[in-house]
């Protein structure tokens, strides 16, 4: 089952520079979160914060507290690699590894955190992800050609299917449909809403239409100026934000008129 996210008093630093301030989120578990805004706003940064990949950039730190099922993300004792464990990520373009197999890229993840696995249990686990991310059908007779192979709503599929493959709690997902064609964007769409039964979903997405379509709350993030840090505006189920958000900055956004 998905677990739920309690973000408090988060703020975002690159270096010395505010990216984003003090942002108050709760993720229910088992839901789609859709994260929307301009561009430069912080909803991917923000995002990146809930698995500790922002940390990947020298110089990022957070002040505030992401709490996981009440456990903190950022707590003295935790290893950041546990984290990305229980914290999956599907990334805006496809990125299967270029040199492994479709069925080595499911297990990559599993691999990678030296788990010890027969190949019985790793046939049943490439099947079971393939089949989660709606993919077993198409590949099930090319599982030892290269995932690279794929048409790009394939590969997508297939990094969802790596995610889910390490049995995290939280999936998060950067606009993992910007770089795919419309039939593809549907079949994703169809998964995260099969997905959300098992996983917490968080997505950033700039495509508004697939954030009334997928979600079931959207925090909507603004900056006040180039150069300054991005904020939450507010956070509600999504048929309020889009039919009756509170702030007039929201409004505007979502009926087009900025952004």
């Amino acid at each position: 089952m998905g677990q739920r996210i309690d973000v408090n008093h988060l703020n975002v630093y690159y270096g010395d520079f505010l990216a984003v301030e003090d942002v108050n989120i709760h993720i229910q578990a088992n839901k789609v979160t859709a994260f929307i805004g301009p561009s430069g706003c912080g909803k991917s940064t923000v995002l990146r914060t809930l698995d500790r990949m922002h940390e990947i950039t020298p110089g990022a730190h957070v002040t505030g507290e992401v709490l996981l099922e009440g456990r903190n993300l950022y707590g003295d004792d935790v290893d950041p690699v546990a984290v990305r464990r229980d914290v999956g990520m599907v990334f805006q373009r496809p990125n299967p590894f270029p040199t492994m197999s479709i069925r080595e890229n499911v297990l990559a993840g599993v691999r990678l955190n030296n788990k010890k696995i027969s190949k019985s249990d790793a046939d049943d686990l490439v099947e079971w992800a393939l089949r989660g991310a709606n993919l077993w059908n198409e590949v099930k007779d090319r599982l030892d050609k290269p995932g690279i192979g794929l048409s790009g709503g394939q590969q997508q599929r297939l990094c969802i299917a790596r995610a889910v493959a390490v049995h995290p709690q939280v999936l998060l997902m950067d606009e993992p449909c910007s770089a795919l064609d419309p039939i593809s964007t549907l079949a994703v769409e169809d998964l995260i809403n099969e997905l959300k039964r098992d996983y917490t979903i968080v997505i950033v997405t700039h495509n508004m239409q697939q954030a009334a379509r997928v979600s079931d709350y959207t925090a909507f993030f603004n900056l006040k100026e180039i150069g300054k840090p991005g904020h939450l505006v507010e956070m509600d189920e999504t048929k309020v934000i889009f039919e009756n958000p509170k702030d007039t900055e929201t409004e505007r956004y979502i009926s087009g008129r900025f952004g």
